[in-house]
């Protein structure tokens, strides 16, 4: 009898200790007195002398804590990604895990832009990855509400020197390249030096970007930043016009010694090396300079990233008719991130590129303007100088004008272009060296 009395009493008893321990973890974990919302302490929690009820009390608060808590965990997951260590320890801040690549719209006077800005934000897989910066120059009013339109999805910078720049009298007639050049420089001092980013995608008002547009720049960053031969990433090809690409291959790419712009990209570091010297005007075809350039190249795709819509502009519409209207834009979706992309370093491009080359067969200018090559190709057609290029490459279809020697999309002196259905190398004589800066 004494024996069950006691056990009974040493079963209370621990029952009793470890319900207030319980209790006082419990209210140590809550807010104290004054803090809950309505201002009053749980009363629901106090033990009652129903022993019973209180048990399954607390059991329902525990389970009631437990739900919340896996609800706040799960939310910290969903984050996940896009948190990084600071360099304190033991905290955390919220920045992005891959790097920001913005996007610099230069705007003027086309309310069109809003066919570009559309395009871009149907497209963009992430505002926190790629912020759009939209810089406009000429202070046009109607341009700068259609930007204005778009709110926070986009940021409307203004360039706020709209002035005539003082030029020479011959030279007149192309202020508005002046003005264009002047531009550039300071949207490029805005994202470099002011928001200090690291890269940009530079785009132009009248320019529509195909789907994988994004995915195309986010996969060539890690190569262009690796790789000091590479100066730029272009979107566009300036002989993609239909038919002169390979349309089943979407995903090719090339080195090329010809600075495409059109949708371009360009690391923080070549704009400190470009800001110091920047032209007055004609920039671009300034950047196609020997002195620029300096043997780098830049990477394009075999189907063009972006489409040009402006027929009218400073240029009066120079090469639209003839060919930029008709540049294909790619339309198959390109998972560029997860492509093995080494074959675009240096060595092992130009190794392969030239062997393919210069083992295809040689054939006549005759046989591939008639349709009269056998096999499926490549083919290489051989020009000897500026004239038989120029003549041979009109003739063709493609884009005949030079850049300081260097033919648009050429690699080594090749231009590659698709023909009737075949592969086509445009090639100087085997053993060449350099560029002709004089071939103009």
């Amino acid at each position: 009898m004494f024996r069950k009395r006691s056990s009974l009493i040493l079963c209370g008893t621990f029952l009793f200790v470890t319900w207030n321990a319980v209790l006082v973890l419990l209210l140590w974990g809550r807010a104290p007195p004054g803090q809950l919302g309505d201002g009053q302490m749980d009363l629901a929690l106090l033990p009652t002398s129903d022993v019973v009820g209180d048990v399954i009390r607390m059991a329902e608060s525990f389970e009631s804590e437990l739900e919340k808590q896996k609800k706040i965990l799960s939310q910290i997951l969903s984050h996940q990604s896009m948190w990084k260590p600071s360099n304190r320890k033991g905290s955390k801040v919220n920045v992005p895990s891959q790097p920001v690549i913005p996007i610099l719209v230069i705007a003027c006077n086309r309310v069109t832009v809003r066919r570009c800005l559309d395009k871009l934000l149907q497209h963009r897989p992430s505002a926190e990855l790629y912020p759009i910066i939209v810089s406009q120059d000429c202070g046009h009013a109607n341009t700068g509400e259609v930007i204005s339109s778009y709110g926070n999805k986009v940021t409307h910078l203004k360039q706020p020197d709209l002035s005539d720049i003082p030029v020479r009298a011959e030279h007149k007639k192309f202020q508005g390249y002046y003005k264009i050049s002047r531009h550039y420089r300071w949207a490029l001092n805005q994202v470099f030096r002011n928001v200090s980013h690291t890269s940009v995608v530079i785009v132009e008002d009248d320019l529509e970007v195909a789907p994988d547009f994004f995915e195309y720049f986010r996969a060539l960053l890690p190569v262009l930043k690796s790789d000091p031969s590479l100066w730029c990433v272009s979107a566009w090809n300036d002989n993609g016009r239909d038919g002169y690409v390979d349309p089943g291959k979407p995903d090719l790419l090339y080195r090329t010694d010809f600075f495409p712009g059109l949708g371009w990209m360009l690391l923080r570091e070549a704009w400190e090396e470009l800001e110091p010297k920047w032209p007055a005007s004609f920039w671009d075809d300034w950047m196609r300079q020997p002195e620029q350039r300096r043997e780098r190249a830049c990477i394009r795709p075999e189907i063009s990233r972006t489409l040009t819509f402006g027929q009218q502009g400073v240029s009066l519409g120079q090469f639209y008719d003839k060919y930029l209207k008709y540049i294909k834009l790619n339309s198959e979706f390109v998972p560029f991130t997860k492509l093995d992309l080494s074959y675009l370093k240096e060595r092992t491009y130009r190794k392969n590129f030239e062997k393919e080359v210069y083992s295809a067969p040689l054939v006549t200018y005759d046989e591939v303007k008639q349709g009269q090559l056998k096999g499926s190709g490549p083919f290489r057609l051989q020009y000897s100088s500026k004239d038989s290029f120029k003549v041979m490459a009109k003739s063709l279809g493609i884009m005949d004008d030079l850049k300081s020697g260097v033919p648009r999309t050429g690699f080594r002196g090749v231009v590659s272009f698709f023909y009737r259905g075949r592969r086509i190398y445009l090639a100087p004589p085997p053993g060449w060296i350099q560029y002709d800066p004089t071939w103009n």
